[in-house]
């Protein structure tokens, strides 16, 4: 039997049902294409997700993916696998505090470059730098005001003897910029010092926007420095300090101490006293080769190796001499800063 031909009407009708049908089945593979990468519903990026609106645990998840984890410094903090928000930003490195935050990620091309992206409180890019090497560190001041990193130019690990690192610092409200620290006026043990093997390392900032420690490193020894932005100056205050983190209430660094020769577990996770200078080491015995990030003025988190290669984990342990054991507090992460509302 032939059919009488289909009026304008219904040739309509059948064609946006059939548009129907094929967007149905997009969306339900673009569904699928979602799952099959490993990634849960939670991992979308959120909508508007801001330094405000999602306060907690900043850190870098599998693939640099961004997150913001719950987490309560009277509580329980974040139980491992709490449910947390995608920012949508991708990051080797990230560093989040006050009025900023940094994201340091690899650059595409032929030689090995780095691209610091300096974000406001919405997480919107205020300011890129490209720079040459590897993300190693990343790390904002208490105001937002200063953001520092630091990069390897050569080699990839602080255990080996063969590395050189370069690190940088950017006014975020003059907008001068200090590709590398190297130029500051040094002075050792009180004496004024120059040496073509001086590399500066893990900066981190007092709440004075000028005041900064690091870590420098010459003629094999390291050293804690205290260094002046106004003045343009630095002055080592303790050997064997490494990656060093200044505590909220600026009274305390954390640091690496290099406890063994080697590169087998060379490292301890130790806090000094700046009134005292005295150094006691954590509850981890493990070796850390992380700047930990204090999450309050009593609780360290850093990264150590998880079970699969190339990834990490994120732990905590108290900043005292406490028998309280390390715990880990995420699965699959790195980069810990701790975000407060309105910060």
């Amino acid at each position: 039997m032939t059919l009488p031909p289909l009026s304008l009407r219904a040739r309509i009708i059948a064609l946006t049902a059939a548009t129907a049908v094929l967007a149905t089945v997009a969306v339900g593979y673009t569904v699928a294409a979602a799952d099959g990468d490993g990634r849960s519903p939670e991992s979308v990026a959120a909508p508007g997700l801001t330094l405000d609106n999602a306060p907690g645990l900043f850190h870098a998840a599998r693939k640099g993916d961004v997150r913001s984890a719950p987490y309560s410094s009277s509580g329980t903090g974040a139980a491992d696998g709490a449910r947390s928000r995608n920012t949508g930003l991708s990051c080797d490195r990230f560093y989040a505090s006050g009025r900023s935050a940094a994201c340091i990620a690899s650059h595409p091309g032929i030689s090995q470059k780095t691209k610091v992206n300096v974000l406001d409180r919405e997480l919107n890019t205020r300011r890129t730098v490209v720079v040459g090497g590897i993300p190693n560190r990343a790390r904002v001041s208490p105001s937002g005001r200063l953001v520092a990193w630091t990069l390897f130019v050569s080699g990839d690990s602080y255990a080996s003897s063969s590395f050189s690192t370069r690190t940088g610092i950017l006014d975020t409200r003059t907008g001068y910029l200090v590709k590398n620290v190297e130029t500051l006026q040094l002075y050792l043990e009180g004496r004024r010092y120059h040496a073509p093997d001086v590399n500066y390392w893990g900066i981190t900032f007092a709440d004075d926007d000028n005041r900064f420690y690091a870590t420098v490193a010459t003629k094999g020894k390291t050293y804690l420095v205290e260094g002046d932005i106004k003045t343009w100056k630095a002055r080592t205050l303790r050997r064997n300090v490494e990656c060093p983190s200044l505590s909220p209430d600026g009274t305390r660094i954390a640091f690496k101490k290099r406890v063994r020769e080697g590169t087998r577990n060379p490292w301890r996770l130790h806090v000094l006293d700046l009134g005292t200078m005295r150094e006691t080491p954590v509850a981890e015995t493990r070796s850390v080769d992380d700047q930990a990030a204090w999450l309050d003025d009593s609780t360290l988190a850093y990264a150590l190796p998880g079970r699969a290669k190339g990834t990490s984990d994120i732990w905590t342990v108290p900043a005292d001499a406490s028998a309280a054991g390390p715990n880990l507090l995420l699965s699959d992460a790195s980069s810990p800063s701790m975000v407060v509302a309105g910060g």
